[in-house]
């Protein structure tokens, strides 16, 4: 392009180029903070990452295209408290704080977790794994927000056949029917059962309620030849025996 005559501030005249290209300055290359983190993990170990970051590390492999995962990440803690609650909280819950398609990979992982803790129990009898037990139910049941009665289906060698929810409800009640628990154990040819519900309150306490509905499950059981070996309470992170309580 053609120059053009303009005067400078004392009224000499310059030769200014019609249309200079405006100079680029480089903005400086944003931290990448989940390799940070990733760095981090690697040299210290996962422990040294908090809750948090742990679950912006995931919420960074599924594909976002919104919001930062760390953002994401504070949003789920805000809402359910913790990274258990988090994967307890049901599909619908979970979309409406991150949208579906990363709720459904936030229970794929945990659908995953359940299975390999889960397996050692169809290989080995239950009764003489109680702390793989323990970390399945931990993990299944300890962070829901409703409550839920489950059955741990098992054969004559007590190894595990299915683990059912066969009830489910509010906050603090799940229906039970004796029933359908010896329905089902005639369904699946089981032999023995281990009976299990969460109290999303936290408390650890066994209800009265909830010993009178495992007394006549252990009835139930009676009468077709079925040993309930035990019923187990998940508050948070505590598993509650009932038959240590005395409870059965």
């Amino acid at each position: 392009m053609a120059d053009r005559i303009q005067a400078d501030l004392f009224g000499a005249p310059v030769a200014v180029q019609e249309s200079a290209p405006v100079r680029a300055f480089p903005t400086p290359a944003p931290l990448d903070r989940a390799a940070a983190l990733r760095r981090r993990l690697s040299e210290q170990g996962p422990r040294a990452l908090a809750e948090s970051e742990t679950l912006e590390l995931l919420l960074g492999r599924c594909g976002l295209t919104g919001p930062h995962p760390a953002l994401l990440a504070g949003a789920l803690l805000r809402r359910f408290g913790s990274v258990p609650q988090v994967f307890g909280a049901s599909l619908p819950e979970l979309a409406l704080v991150v949208g579906e398609p990363v709720a459904i990979e936030l229970k794929l992982l945990h659908d995953l977790t359940l299975r390999v803790l889960e397996f050692p129990m169809h290989r080995r009898c239950v009764l003489n794994s109680w702390s793989a037990v323990h970390a399945y139910l931990k993990v299944s049941l300890g962070g829901r927000s409703r409550e839920a009665f489950h059955v741990l289906f098992l054969d004559k060698a007590n190894q595990l056949i299915a683990d059912e929810r066969m009830g489910e409800g509010t906050v603090d009640h799940a229906p039970v029917y004796p029933r359908e628990v010896m329905r089902r154990v005639l369904e699946l040819n089981a032999s023995a059962c281990c009976l299990v519900h969460n109290h999303p309150s936290g408390s650890s306490t066994p209800s009265a309620a909830d010993i009178e509905m495992t007394r006549r499950v252990v009835e139930a059981g009676k009468a077709l030849g079925v040993a309930i070996h035990d019923h187990f309470l998940v508050a948070g992170d505590e598993v509650v025996s009932f038959k240590v309580l005395g409870l059965m």
